[in-house]
């Protein structure tokens, strides 16, 4: 018995903007994180103490990063669902139901 039987007759969709996005994933990854932690390592690395404004600088720029990697997330599994969406249809092993007694449709609230 086979796991996962392919429906006959399905035809396959083609690929579309999911692959493409999906390769480009790393590099807005990376990209995106590299903008918020150059600022945030320059503020370190020029200032001794960092006054109020500064680290009001440093928090949003972990906003952002934190944004960017959940919305980077977020579109990588949207990506992987449309790929497998777009993948080919499996059907069930058909399932017998039970016989059914007719005696019980006489009385349904019994």
């Amino acid at each position: 018995m086979s796991y996962f039987n392919k429906l006959p007759g399905f035809t396959k969709t083609p690929s579309g903007l999911e692959w493409i996005l999906l390769k480009k994933i790393p590099w807005i990854f990376g990209i995106g994180s590299a903008i918020p932690c150059s600022v945030m390592l320059k503020l370190y690395l020029d200032n001794v103490t960092l006054n109020p404004e500064q680290l009001k600088i440093i928090y949003q720029c972990l906003g952002l990063l934190f944004s960017i990697w959940f919305f980077v997330g977020a579109i990588a599994i949207g990506c992987i669902v449309v790929i497998i969406m777009k993948g080919p249809a499996y059907v069930a092993d058909p399932y017998e139901l039970p016989k059914e007694n007719k005696n019980l449709e006489q009385y349904p609230n019994l």
